[in-house]
């Protein structure tokens, strides 16, 4: 691919600029904005691969920001709060965000939270743009299908959008019917880095219950095993 395009939506001049000239050092492209309103626009203008969003910012807050793109994009999205509390988390990722960094971060943390979610998003767009993969195969749980080809979700034979990071969550435990992953071993499997952040697996598995159960709170086929793992029911 290109050289990767980096939206930074931050209303803090300073911190802005100074996660652009760290993000121009590893020679990606990169557009600013001050706020939701500015950001979307330049979505809308520009092909974006990433976005760092901050999640408090005037006119348009970052979650409401995420929220509005999550509808037509699903490049990653990585969250920046000078809050720390686990319900500015979840409500972060649960609006679609990817990742999620605590101010203050250090440059090289924010650093390595972009490359390993530009790494994985390239291997997706690759997966989409090559769907004559020979290690293609589609999986098939009860009214579930995930066709690794065409990188494609349905839900009794409907197509249902899922994000990247959601795709492959599902691609792992639709491999494996039956067995039962701990959030550490997912966020390994799925992230290929030492689990750092686990606890954003639970808000992932909810994301994907809204997508694909009939009643997320009764799930058919995405089970909890309560202190151990998640797991996909064999049908």
């Amino acid at each position: 691919m290109e050289k990767y395009h980096v939206l930074v939506v931050e209303d803090d001049k300073e911190i802005r600029d100074g996660i652009e000239i760290y993000l121009k050092s590893q020679g990606y492209e990169v557009y600013k904005a001050a706020d939701g309103i500015e950001g979307l626009e330049i979505i809308y203008r520009e092909e974006i691969h990433l976005a760092i969003v901050d999640v408090m910012m005037p006119r348009k807050d970052g979650i409401q920001m995420v929220m509005e793109m999550r509808k037509d994009y699903d490049f990653p999205v990585i969250m920046l709060s000078a809050k720390s509390e686990e319900v500015d988390k979840i409500l972060g990722l649960n609006m679609g965000a990817d990742d999620y960094v605590t101010k203050p971060f250090t440059p090289l943390e924010l650093l390595a939270r972009v490359n390993s979610q530009l790494r994985r998003y390239s291997r997706y767009l690759e997966k989409l743009k090559n769907g004559n993969n020979d290690e293609g195969h589609i999986y098939r749980i009860g009214g579930l299908e995930l066709d690794e080809e065409k990188v494609e979700l349905r839900v009794d034979g409907v197509p249902v959008k899922v994000t990247p990071m959601e795709y492959r969550i599902l691609l792992l435990l639709m491999k494996h019917p039956g067995r039962v992953f701990s959030a550490d071993e997912i966020y390994e499997r799925v992230w290929n880095e030492k689990a750092v952040n686990s606890d954003t697996i639970m808000v992932h598995v909810r994301n994907i219950r809204e997508k694909i159960e009939i009643n997320p709170k009764n799930p058919k086929y995405l089970k909890v095993v309560w202190g151990v793992g998640y797991k996909m029911e064999k049908q």
